[in-house]
């Protein structure tokens, strides 16, 4: 079906109001596109790494000024890698669970 805005004797405020139709319908389902994406494994990467390589530097600053019988670096490590993790799962069940966009009835829906 083709909208009245490419019909050539439509109305001027029919031509508008499928515009502004157009507009609203868009405005109220956004695409989340390829950059969406993108943006996402960049923010599940940095979440997960800054943690890990910070409790590795703490975990050989540690380990040279107080050594032990176990290693810091690895248990830091690791206690950098569980933290990153946790941020990110919160992080992908927070984008996950929006809410979804309300939608403005238009007297052309009836």
């Amino acid at each position: 079906m083709k909208p009245a805005a490419d019909k050539p004797d439509a109305s001027l405020s029919q031509r508008i109001g499928a515009l502004e139709t157009r507009k609203l319908h868009a405005l109220h389902n956004p695409k989340k596109g390829v950059w969406y994406g993108v943006g996402m494994f960049g923010m599940i990467g940095w979440s997960v790494a800054v943690p890990v390589l910070a409790g590795t530097a703490l975990g050989v600053w540690l380990d040279r000024r107080y050594p032990q019988t176990f290693s810091w670096t690895v248990t830091l490590l690791f206690a950098g890698l569980v933290v990153g993790c946790l941020t990110a799962w919160v992080w992908v069940r927070k984008e996950g669970n929006e809410p979804p966009a309300q939608t403005t009835k238009t007297p052309s829906d009836d």
